[in-house]
């Protein structure tokens, strides 16, 4: 499905429940979603600005077609012609690579050490797993076209990565007060759970704890990253993540 949204005074879009930052700056633009169930490309002036994991359900794409959409055309990807190079690098410890001569914030800091691959597509930047070609992260290219041609292992890209579709899984402790910290989201489990260590699925929508043999799921209000994946020590205050 592809509709047209114009960005608010504001910056932030909402879509179906979900909200697309794209600043203050680009307000009065409009932005084309290419949109299906798995991912959701946004695209201003036919270039390609955002990818991110799909929070629609084949219902949301028909009251989506209902309001004006159409059906979509070809992926806004390139079919790796030579327009797109691809390569490899690690991240250091504050989520950064370098690129060109440039510092790029790959993602958070839970990368640091990581091998990720780099696919150089226009004016984005699309970072993945070298292994399954899993979309990590996706942000504007700074490069030229001729630090492009410069850059070191540089070579033809392969096919477009793809966000993951699985839960984030991590772990936390539950503070003396009852609550754990993630995303920058607090969780209530009550003072009963007060120091015990539960597994926490993070997705884009929902927050899921397994407590007690049961599994509870919270809608999720915020869009900070995963930071940290090991349960941290209990102080007797929420954690920090």
């Amino acid at each position: 499905m592809e509709f047209e949204r114009v960005v608010p005074a504001s910056g932030n879009l909402q879509v179906a429940g979900k909200q697309f930052w794209l600043g203050p700056a680009r307000s009065g633009l409009t932005v084309t979603f290419w949109a299906d169930t798995s991912v959701i490309h946004l695209l201003i002036a036919g270039a390609r600005i955002k990818t991110v994991r799909s929070h629609l359900s084949v219902a949301d794409l028909g009251r989506l077609a209902a309001r004006g959409g159409r059906e979509a055309g070809p992926v806004p990807l390139p079919a790796g012609d030579g327009a797109a190079f691809e390569v490899d690098r690690v991240v250091n410890n504050s989520g950064l690579v370098g690129l060109g001569g440039h510092q790029v914030l790959a993602a958070a800091e839970i990368l640091g050490g990581r091998q990720v691959g780099i696919r150089i597509d226009g004016e984005t930047l699309s970072f993945f797993d070298p292994s399954s070609r899993e979309l990590l992260r996706v942000r504007p290219n700074p490069l030229t076209g001729e630090e492009v041609r410069r850059l070191r292992g540089l070579r033809p890209a392969g096919p477009p990565p793809r966000p993951g579709i699985e839960p984030v899984r991590v772990q936390r402790r539950v503070s003396a007060v009852g609550t754990v910290l993630v995303c920058r989201q607090t969780v209530s489990l009550g003072r009963p759970s007060a120091g015990q260590t539960v597994t926490v699925h993070v997705s884009d929508t929902t927050i899921s704890v397994e407590l007690d043999g049961q599994i509870r799921v919270i809608r999720r209000t915020t869009d900070a990253p995963v930071r940290n994946v090991k349960a941290n020590k209990p102080h007797g205050a929420p954690y920090v993540v």
